[in-house]
């Protein structure tokens, strides 16, 4: 803009009074509106105005002529920042930094100027250790959040790291803290105080501790101590944004924010997730609805505010703050600012539709823009839209709408949209409003009471428990009086108690509908257990509290599978999973599984809290593909395909964020990979089974070894180690070379001498561990050592055999395995038994060692099933077996699913179950291998 006029003064008053007021506005608005008004340029025009007001550059600048500088530099900015938003030139994030900007620079160059004085007078302010100290300025709100609107006031709290004394000047030392309790007040007054040029910013100190009745200042130990001790809900809603905004490059400054961090982030985000957050905002939403309506009674011209009503700029807020709450103490980066960064994440991950980050984005940009053209107006706090007719038309205009009730129209859509986002997050779930809320008269709240501890009231529970459709109540009522009358009952704080009842009475209500009626009372006691494993983690409670369709779930998931129960009860995080109907019926991407998790390892504060990622991420997926399960959407094939995955892809992580700790890596990505046997290797894998893994690396570094060593072993640590999150798998590693006396890690070549048997006899594979070759596979790791494995395992299972020697050696190791694995019960153990699942691995394993040289497609790991196949069209058994066996196998592999998730350790079941199985398995076996 080269003009010299001030377009905004026909739409704002404010700036037609400037104008009018200092004829060389005009001028110095346009230069600056000509370009987006960054932080140097801002700095750069203050400089110039306090030169002016000083009467020279060189000139130390008194209190009053910061005033005048300060006061016209707002009037500068603020008007250039509204020619260009009102021209089109700026959008709301522009608007909304440059704000931030204009009251960033004001406060450190304010706090420059009044600290030297007083320092002048008092000498700098010193710590215990002489070292110094500086007044830490925390923005608060929108500025805090780098989302200051045109006529904001600013919310600041001040700090300084401890107690000590200045250094004495012109007159005596003073305590550090009435020191910065003098600079807080300066401060203030250069920018709140209404002088003949006006005022920089209104400032609001109400958010710190203790509000008006607390000290202006006040030390981190007392920040932190307040926060143990006092702080509340809405308080950690607030400090989300915080950030000291004052300098930031100066020795006392970095020490102050590091240690302000470290206070701040535990008080704000729990580690777990944390529901318990939802009731707080919802209630701090409810007061601030009542304080606005309460206004708007007293100020009908102000009712319709855009900001505090419904489907208000508030609104947008404390929909993606809530996520920042719950999640951001795993999810490091919720830990974002601005409101459409949050959103953005919340989408990322799955937590919101992006068709709706959109359109909330969309309308959070509308909001604030109309908020500006309010502000603008008269340069006013306000966001009531006005009723004056001429404001009206003026606004619709500078909206770029032809008149009021197409602005309107506008306006009402997105606030619709918006009220109809924020409900579905804060709406009352509680209410019962959805059939899940138990009658206060009725018979779960009657079982669920002070009954529980009445001798005299046995016979009335009873009846009760069993009018709640518990054909046999003796064992639950012994389970709900057992947990009614422990300590860790009675030791609840109140607010934990509250909702341990809530879900207790509904859950009784709901056991009417659980099936199959004879596990009723198995599954309310599992219930009963994971409550009192989480009463302790009121999230969880509240988890159950707010949201009954996931308590409806859980039911679900305990009355279905005793595994899973306890699966849930070690790992109840896991019950935000229920929510997530998206993520349930999502197919499985295993890429982006990598990439994000990839993502939340870089952004994780140390160690411990990757490992503890990496625990939550494959704890989520089991749980998902165990919810699937359960709903009979997949098969036991499709189950351990999903898990084999999963395993296949934690690993590939793990890899990369173990070498990324290393002290000691020659190279960015290591020469390493995984080679998966047993069920990993063969696609096989269940719920709880361990990982059959080798380690091999292919590297001509002459430290190689030694390197690859260390890192093993500490991959093996980070896998294994119990953490608060439990552990991520459990590893047998007796299947490397030379079994437990062998090294943790093999280099490749040794592999390959290994297994074709060169070089020392003694130290050769065994058949055995041929047998386990037709079921390993490459499965993480450097994809070109995989791929040598690959031709390694090839050309071993190639090699021509005798099969007279080798049919001997498989029958000895079948004896081996009966002998390992003894059966002293009268039931079938479908793994380990003659005619059971190990029958048919065997004598897969023999015609895979036997024939893979003339047929290629056995030498594929393609699981038992397809291989029977295989075998069949090479003539070896009949498609008719090949089919009989195989139906068997898999008759054996959902037995076997279904006895796990019921918690059984062995998979044993009555003969007769299985007798036309086990029969066609034994007659293979006798055919094939002469002995039954």
């Amino acid at each position: 803009m080269t003009h010299a006029t001030l377009l905004s003064s026909d739409y704002s008053h404010y700036a037609a009074r400037a104008a009018a007021a200092h004829p060389k506005l005009a001028v110095q608005v346009a230069e600056l509106a000509s370009a987006p008004l960054t932080r140097e340029r801002i700095d750069a025009r203050f400089d110039m105005l306090c030169a002016e007001a000083a009467g020279g550059a060189s000139v130390p600048l008194t209190e009053e002529a910061l005033k005048r500088a300060l006061r016209r530099l707002r009037t500068e900015v603020f008007c250039a920042v509204m020619e260009r938003d009102l021209a089109g030139e700026a959008d709301v994030a522009e608007v909304t930094g440059a704000m931030t900007d204009l009251a960033e620079t004001t406060i450190q160059r304010a706090l420059a100027v009044l600290s030297a004085e007083l320092e002048a007078l008092f000498g700098e302010p010193r710590g215990p250790q002489g070292e110094r100290l500086t007044l830490g300025v925390v923005g608060m709100g929108k500025l805090g959040g780098r989302e200051l609107n045109v006529s904001s006031d600013i919310d600041l709290i001040f700090i300084y790291e401890e107690d000590g004394e200045t250094a004495g000047g012109q007159r005596a030392a003073i305590a550090t803290q009435d020191f910065f309790t003098r600079l807080g007040k300066r401060l203030i007054g250069a920018l709140a105080e209404v002088t003949a040029d006006g005022y920089v910013f209104r400032v609001d100190m109400r958010l710190r501790p203790n509000g008006d009745s607390g000290p202006l200042v006040c030390s981190l130990g007392m920040l932190e101590e307040y926060f143990y001790v006092q702080g509340r809900e809405w308080e950690r809603y607030a400090w989300i944004k915080g950030r000291l905004v004052s300098e930031a490059t100066s020795e006392a400054a970095r020490r102050l924010s590091k240690q302000l961090d470290a206070i701040v982030t535990p008080f704000v985000y729990r580690r777990y997730l944390d529901f318990g957050v939802i009731s707080a905002i919802r209630a701090l939403h409810l007061q601030i609805r009542q304080e606005a309506q309460r206004r708007a009674s007293m100020r009908p011209d102000k009712a319709d505010d855009i900001k505090l009503g419904r489907g208000g700029i508030r609104e947008i807020e404390f929909s993606a703050q809530v996520f920042q709450l719950i999640r951001g103490g795993q999810d490091a980066g919720f830990r974002v600012r601005p409101t459409l960064a949050v959103l953005r994440h919340a989408a990322t991950h799955g937590l919101i539709d992006t068709s709706v980050c959109v359109k909330l984005s969309q309308a959070y940009r509308f909001l604030r823009e109309l908020e500006h053209r309010l502000q603008y107006r008269n340069d006013a706090q306000t966001h009531a839209m006005p009723v004056d007719p001429e404001d009206r038309a003026a606004l619709a205009r500078a909206m770029g709408c032809d008149d009021y009730s197409t602005l309107m129209a506008r306006l009402d859509a997105h606030r619709e949209f918006v009220e109809q986002q924020f409900d579905q997050i804060f709406a009352d779930k509680v209410s019962g409003r959805d059939g899940c809320g138990a009658p206060e008269d009725g018979a779960a709240a009657w079982v669920w009471s002070s009954a529980l501890s009445d001798d005299s009231a046995e016979d009335a529970l009873r009846a009760r428990i069993v009018e709640l459709g518990i054909a046999e109540p003796g064992d639950l009522l012994a389970r709900l009086r057992g947990v009614w009358q422990s300590s860790r009952y009675a030791g609840l704080a109140e607010r934990s108690r509250q909702r341990f009842d809530i879900v207790a009475q509904r859950a009784l209500e709901a056991a009417r509908t659980l099936e199959p009626p004879e596990r009723r009372g198995d599954t309310l006691a599992r219930l009963f257990d994971l409550l009192e494993a989480v009463s302790r983690r009121g999230a969880y409670l509240a988890l159950l509290t707010e949201y009954p369709q996931a308590l409806h779930r859980v039911l679900s998931v305990l009355g279905a599978s005793r595994w899973a129960a306890g699966y849930l009860i070690r790992h109840p995080q896991l019950l935000d999973e229920l929510l997530d109907d998206e993520a349930i019926n999502s197919p499985f991407d295993w890429s982006e599984f990598k990439r994000t998790l990839r993502l939340r390892l870089a952004a994780a504060d140390g160690v411990e809290q990757q490992m503890d990622l990496l625990r939550h991420a494959h704890q989520a997926e089991v749980f998902r593909i165990l919810l699937i399960d359960l709903a009979g959407k997949l098969s036991v094939e499709h189950v351990s395909d999903r898990l084999s995955e999963l395993a296949d892809a934690v690993l590939d992580v793990t890899l990369e964020a173990v070498w990324n700790q290393l002290p000691k890596r020659h190279r960015e990505v290591p020469r390493f990979a995984v080679i998966a046997y047993g069920k990993l290797g063969g696609k096989e894998l269940g719920y709880a089974s361990d990982l059959d893994v080798i380690f091999l690396y292919d590297d001509p570094d002459d430290a190689a070894a030694d390197i690859y060593s260390t890192y093993t072993r500490r991959l093996i640590t980070w896998l294994t180690t119990a953490t608060g999150a439990g552990t991520l798998f459990d590893i047998d590693l007796r299947l490397r070379p030379n079994g437990e006396s062998g090294l943790l890690v093999t280099d490749l070549d040794a592999f390959r001498r290994y297994q074709l048997r060169e070089g020392d006899a003694a130290n050769t594979a065994w058949v055995w561990e041929h047998q386990a070759l037709t079921r390993a596979r490459y499965c993480a790791g450097d994809a070109q050592i995989g791929a040598q494995f690959e031709a390694i395992r090839e050309q071993v299972l190639t090699t021509p055999r005798d099969a007279a020697q080798l049919a001997a050696e498989i029958v000895e190791m079948r004896e081996r395995v009966i002998a390992g694995h003894p059966n002293h019960t009268t039931l079938f153990d479908l793994k380990h038994d003659r005619g059971g699942m190990v029958d048919i691995e065997f004598t897969v394993q023999y015609w895979v060692l036997l024939h893979a040289a003339r047929d290629p497609e056995l030498i594929r790991n393609t699981g038992n099933i397809a291989l029977l196949r295989e075998v069949s069209r090479l003539g070896l058994m009949s498609e008719a077996e090949a089919e009989t066996v195989g139906a068997a196998y898999r008759t054996y592999r959902k037995l076997q699913h279904k006895l796990r998730l019921d918690g059984m350790e062995k998979a044993r079941v009555e003969p007769a179950l299985v007798a036309t199985e086990r029969d066609a398995v034994l007659g293979l076996w006798e055919r094939v291998f002469g002995e039954r």
